[in-house]
């Protein structure tokens, strides 16, 4: 687990950058993880119920290419909603190991699959998934590991750093391991835009809600009342990108460092990368992974991809 200490100066470094820049995990305590789950239901926000249907639609193939007694090890669970299905039809599962930076929300999350999943071995492990982690020693051997990262949480991650969390699945899926992962994919900017900018205004709420997070976390002192959201897509860089705007001029604390935020500054919280499927394969390959089978929607918004290590 990440310590208060290195977590307080990755902060500051953000906030150093020319453009302050804030991590998107700072996204997820127990607020802003119940707010993503209501995103995920809006009508605006296709990924969610667009790769609920390519899984339902695929799920005997995704069972049988998994194999066997596979410790399925998913990376930022959050509810695990995604994950019921593979836990419906895996076959012989040795262990499911959740992880989430989020404590609240993963216990909350296992206790209801422990209830649903009585047979199924869980083991949930409160970590920073963007850097290695020690797996549980489950009491079924697994004959191998799956690393199971749904959603699109790979692009929000710039390409370095995405590529460095795929060679942390590498490592964690371990010799004859796979990877199956949600991949957003390129489309109509519209499309896109709406999806983070909806009508009822939850993504602007959880895009603030960072800053209480970080008031509540880490002493520092945003005028939450002064930030406003901001989504807009980047059609160089192929991405959406989230800020908060400050309405005024601002001195803020963080840690023993003080910043000045100008009126009309922005702060960038998160990227959302869209790929096309030749070039999320062809960072796969960096990381030491061949993407073996692709499953899309029938209007190509969203893929589900099975990855092995070379």
């Amino acid at each position: 687990m990440t310590t208060p200490n290195i977590e307080l100066a990755e902060l500051i470094e953000g906030l150093r950058q020319p453009e302050k820049t804030i991590s998107p995990k700072y996204f997820y305590d127990e607020r802003g993880s119940q707010l993503f789950e209501k995103i995920t239901t809006l009508p605006e926000y296709y990924p969610t119920e667009t790769e609920l249907g390519i899984m339902r639609d695929n799920i005997d193939e995704i069972a049988d290419l998994v194999g066997p007694q596979a410790s399925l090890i998913e990376f930022g669970s959050g509810s695990s909603l995604k994950t019921r299905i593979l836990l419906e039809h895996l076959h012989e599962l040795a262990v499911y190991v959740p992880v989430d930076i989020s404590e609240a929300l993963l216990l909350e999350s296992v206790h209801r699959l422990r209830e649903d999943f009585p047979s199924v071995n869980i083991i949930p492990v409160v970590a920073d998934f963007t850097r290695q982690f020690a797996l549980p020693n489950p009491a079924v051997m697994p004959l191998r590991n799956i690393v199971y990262f749904p959603g699109s949480t790979i692009g929000n991650f710039i390409h370095d750093t995405a590529l460095d969390l795929l060679k942390v699945m590498y490592e964690e899926a371990g010799e004859d391991g796979a990877l199956l992962i949600g991949v957003d994919l390129q489309k109509d900017p519209a499309i896109i835009e709406a999806a983070y900018n909806d009508s009822a205004g939850v993504t602007a709420e959880f895009n603030l809600n960072m800053l209480r997070h970080l008031n509540r976390e880490f002493g520092t002192d945003f005028n939450t009342d002064a930030f406003s959201h901001s989504a807009e897509y980047n059609r160089n860089k192929g991405r959406i990108e989230l800020r908060l705007v400050s309405s005024e001029e601002q001195d803020i604390s963080v840690g023993n460092e003080d910043f000045t935020i100008e009126e009309d500054e922005a702060i960038l919280t998160e990227y959302s990368h869209k790929y096309t499927l030749g070039g999320f394969a062809e960072m796969a390959e960096r990381a030491g992974f061949s993407v073996a089978k692709v499953w899309t929607d029938a209007d190509a918004l969203f893929s589900v991809q099975y990855c092995i290590r070379k």
